[in-house]
């Protein structure tokens, strides 16, 4: 799938249904879960704004707000993460598009988060999430994701 610019965004945008593995981390259990997204652009088309709630064992689990931003240069974006475990971003995670994958890389006080879209084919992307604690020399599993388009952005 050739992408470029807003294009990246725009593949991005819709009402996602997607089943997720979440790996047993420093911060929780893992196992199964269903994640949903909401994607859908504001502020004139400038930014698409992502409302993903995950749910496990039928019960609510991870809330996150989501704020991505196409960049002045070409292949060059931000995200800001806000999500139900408190955490709140001092700065964008700066992103790239590869031709394949819009990779983010989040930094706190928590460590480091990679977060990887990969547009599969027109209508499914994968997630995943990966962290680090040392600074990027080592990268563990947080979950990993697959999501249908269910409906259109509004």
């Amino acid at each position: 799938m050739l992408l470029q610019g807003n294009d990246v965004l725009a593949a991005l945008a819709g009402e996602w249904t997607g089943d997720e593995s979440i790996a047993t981390t420093r911060w929780g259990q893992g196992g199964p879960a269903l994640g949903y997204v909401n994607a859908r652009f504001d502020l004139g088309g400038k930014v698409l704004l992502q409302d993903y709630r995950e749910e496990r064992d039928g019960k609510p689990a991870l809330q996150a707000h989501v704020v991505l931003v196409a960049g002045q240069e070409p292949g060059e974006y931000a995200l800001y993460w806000f999500d139900s475990y408190g955490f709140a971003p001092s700065q964008p995670a700066a992103g790239h598009w590869d031709g394949k994958r819009l990779v983010f890389l989040r930094t706190s006080s928590r460590g480091q988060t990679r977060h990887s879209y990969e547009m599969v084919v027109d209508g499914l992307y994968r997630l995943t999430l990966e962290s680090s604690f040392d600074g990027g020399v080592n990268w563990e599993l947080v979950m990993q994701g697959e999501y249908r388009r269910t409906g259109d952005a509004e």
